[in-house]
């Protein structure tokens, strides 16, 4: 192997690959079920703790318990697992989105050799194989007193919750330091500039990205802790975001809304049809077959502007009713929009730059993406106003989908007025790792 590739350790090696080789077998749910009442009394309060890493800690976030469930949408069972291993595509892409996600990117360090990158994901595999069932990644209290602890413990006697954890490869990656240019994914690129960004650099970019989701938060918190414990020496954190209120809906689930106030994710794609058509990638992909890539952008809400305009002017920025979220064409959330339906005037009835005509795959060559975001909260900015927005998540077997949707939107959405894109990151998410092996194995064979 060329670039910064020694010869590898056989021993080291062999040892990591063993702590991948415990399998995750099929879902699971044992049983048991509580309401979102219980699983915010479970879990309110929990403090946030700083990420080894360098993260420098991240602000927990909690809230004021709801009426208890009304019906079966609102119960949320936290004895189910999600299985890794041997499973066509990576967890945490098509899997029922889950209620809290966070997710942290990291740069390799400048020492960081070829063998540090694949020891540190084999040891990421093992650890998430384990968290994903509900275990611990180690002793939380080891039997010597001068031992320091392998897991942190906070989620010790919590459910698996249905935690997720998706890896993702950013460009750097596949450069000539690591030797791993010809086996940079073929779509693989850094974003271009797209019209309206207002990137900052301490929320863009990143050589990996972790990105854990679970029904209860402390879970999803505890799983990234943990794996960011792991990266002493060879990565450091970029940037990370704490999310809640998922903001895109799967197969069954009821269309969540953002910040705004809207439903989001009403036309999000659901069927295995259109996974295979716009989300994995096939055969013809080598090494990431089954795989995708993952674009995460960080958009800023200016909510206390927005909270003030007139309902009538948020329904045509969107096109879509508030409350119900129709198109303003129809009736019911799921019509089907009629972008040429005009009033008795003339005009549109949807706005041809409302978010929902801009973004219509009816209005973009039939292109689709799979969006899997959520709410988040940084608390307050320096101005006084809420520091909050939308952590949109996209994956796609062609980054050139996003872009072309994107760039539309940047120019021409109504809903500009009211956001802004501030944090930016591609990767290449690799597909599931087999029993016995690691997530991105085929990269050093």
């Amino acid at each position: 192997m060329t670039g910064r590739t020694p010869d590898i350790d056989t021993d080291t090696t062999e040892r990591s690959t063993e702590q991948v080789s415990a399998t995750s077998g099929g879902a699971t749910r044992k049983p048991g079920s509580v309401s979102r009442r219980a699983l915010f009394a479970g879990v309110g309060g929990a403090a946030a703790f700083g990420v080894a890493a360098g993260a420098g800690g991240m602000a927990a976030f909690g809230a004021e318990a709801p009426p208890a469930a009304t019906d079966a949408e609102d119960i949320v069972d936290l004895n189910v697992t999600v299985p890794f291993y041997d499973q066509p595509h990576p967890a945490g892409v098509a899997t029922a989105p889950q209620r809290y996600t966070v997710y942290m990117t990291f740069d390799l360090a400048a020492t960081a050799l070829t063998q540090d990158l694949q020891v540190l994901l084999a040891r990421w595999t093992a650890g998430i194989a384990q968290l994903m069932q509900g275990e611990s990644i180690g002793a939380v209290e080891p039997d010597r007193p001068d031992a320091v602890a392998t897991d942190t413990g906070e989620a010790a006697g919590l459910g698996p919750a249905s935690l997720t954890v998706t890896v993702g490869l950013g460009p750097g990656i596949f450069g000539d330091d690591y030797g791993l240019a010809d086996k940079r994914p073929a779509l693989l690129q850094d974003l271009p500039r797209i019209p309206g960004d207002q990137l900052q650099e301490e929320f863009t970019g990143g050589d990996l990205s972790l990105q854990a989701c679970a029904d209860d938060p402390q879970v999803a918190y505890h799983a990234i802790r943990d794996l960011a414990r792991m990266v002493t020496g060879t990565a450091h954190t970029r940037w990370a975001v704490m999310g809640f209120g998922r903001a895109s809906a799967g197969p069954g689930q009821q269309t969540p809304r953002n910040l705004l106030g809207f439903k989001d994710g009403t036309r999000n794609i659901t069927e295995a049809a259109d996974y295979d058509r716009f989300v994995w990638l096939g055969e013809d992909a080598g090494w990431m077959s089954g795989g995708t890539y993952q674009v995460v952008r960080k958009i800023m809400m200016t909510i206390e502007t927005w909270d003030f305009d007139r309902i009538s002017d948020q329904q045509q920025i969107f096109g879509r009713t508030k409350l119900e979220g129709a198109p303003l064409t129809g009736q019911a959330e799921f019509d089907t929009p009629d972008f040429a339906a005009t009033t008795a005037e003339g005009d549109p009835v949807i706005d041809p730059t409302s978010h929902i005509a801009l973004a219509a795959h009816e209005n973009n060559a039939g292109v689709k993406i799979l969006r899997r975001s959520y709410n988040f909260t940084d608390g307050m900015n320096p101005e006084g106003l809420l520091d909050a927005g939308l952590l949109f998540i996209s994956y796609q077997n062609d980054p050139e989908n996003f872009v072309t949707l994107q760039q539309k939107l940047g120019r021409f959405d109504l809903l500009n007025e009211y956001i802004r894109h501030v944090g930016s990151a591609i990767f290449a998410v690799p597909p599931a790792p087999r029993t016995g092996g690691y997530i991105g194995q085929a990269l050093f064979e």
